[in-house]
Order: C-alpha cells, then structure tokens, then sequence
C-alpha cells in the first residue's frame, strides 16, 4: 500500500475554474428571454409585487426576507469566488424593495465582460440561486467593482441630455440598444425629467424611444 499523499492537480483545478468563467458567460444567452422586459416589468408589475407582498406576509417582515436573499446569495457567490479562485469582497444592502450584493475587488473584469453581458448573467445565476432557496422571485441586484454604480451615472447623463435635445427639437429621439437594467435607468431618469419613453425592437438590440411631451 502507498503512503504517498495524494495532491491536487492543478491542471484540474484550473479547469473547473475555466468551466464556472464559461457557464457565467454563456448563462446570458440562455437567459436572455427571462431579462428581456425587465425594464417594463418593473415599470408595469407595482401593483403585482404589492400584492405579493402581502399575500407572502408572516413572521417575516419585508426586511427580513430581502436581507435573507442577501445571505443567501453571499454564500452563492463566495462559493462561485472560490472556484474561480479569485479574491472579492461582498457588501450587502437592501435598497427599496430589492437586496444589493456588491462584489469588490481589485481585478474582476471578468465578471463585468463586455458592456456588462457577463454580470447581467451572473445577477440571473444569482437570482436563480436565491430562488431554489426561497421559492420565491427575486429583483436582487448585483454589482461588480462598482459597475452598475458607473453605469448609472452615465445613463442617467445620457437621459437627461436626450431630454434636452427631445424638448428642442420636438422629436422624438432613440438611443443605441442597451441591456434591462440600463434601460430601466433611462426610463426613470426621463421620467424624473417629465418626459415619457418605451421600449423598442428585440433583444440583444432593443433600445429606448424617448417621447416628446
């Protein structure tokens, strides 16, 4: 019998890493139609998620339960971290009716991809993940080094400048195609602005009309 001590390859560590980076990157693809009117659900389904909530009250508060799908997809992603072996932090908050993970760290470009495909996917694995332990929807968002975060400035940037020039002109202005999440922010900063806008084409080249008043 051998005494030797058995290790780890790291040929196959590797590729268990390169097979968690690919199904992040493929997942979009396969998702895509669960995504694709994110951002007219949240402007249309307030009535809906009211009345969830209050079909779903317990014992639980709404707090609770928002703050129990931020646990539950820390342990996800910590796990998922661990795989890939790459080094991040979690923060995790509750803003409004939704639960905030942020992962921090300083070389996760990987996990943003191309205008954001890669964490648009990982969000959905993560929602998908909350939801085997719930049994419930989740509207979680997830954020990598600050990208939504950036994100957000700029579109909401973008919005208000189209805004402008849709107030001038008297027309009727639309934007490059852009993923749920952003088109939800422009949604809202034009709305903010006293404007309407909506929703055009298919994915992945949907794209948002902003409306003259």
């Amino acid at each position: 019998m051998s005494n030797d001590t058995e290790q780890a390859d790291p040929r196959v560590e590797q590729a268990d890493a390169d097979a968690q980076v690919e199904e992040v990157e493929e997942v979009d693809e396969d998702l895509g139609a669960t995504a694709t009117d994110e951002d007219e659900a949240d402007l249309e389904d307030d009535d809906e998620d009211e009345q969830d909530d209050e079909d779903d009250e317990d014992d639980e508060g709404p707090a609770d339960l928002l703050e129990q799908e931020g646990d539950i997809a820390a342990d996800y992603l910590e796990e998922l971290l661990d795989i890939a072996d790459l080094d991040g932090d979690l923060d995790m908050d509750v803003e409004g009716d939704r639960a905030m993970v942020s992962i921090v760290g300083a070389d996760l470009q990987q996990l943003v991809g191309r205008n954001g495909e890669v964490l648009d996917a990982l969000q959905e694995l993560t929602r998908l993940a909350v939801y085997r332990e719930t049994g419930e929807r989740s509207r979680l968002m997830l954020d990598v080094s600050g990208y939504r975060a950036r994100r957000r400035e700029e579109l909401v940037a973008l919005a208000e400048e189209t805004v402008r020039r849709v107030r001038e002109s008297g027309d009727q202005v639309s934007l490059t195609p852009m993923s749920p999440f952003e088109r939800k922010v422009v949604h809202d900063a034009v709305a903010a602005a006293g404007l309407t806008s909506e929703s055009e084409g298919v994915e992945p080249r949907r794209f948002v009309v902003v409306l003259p008043a």
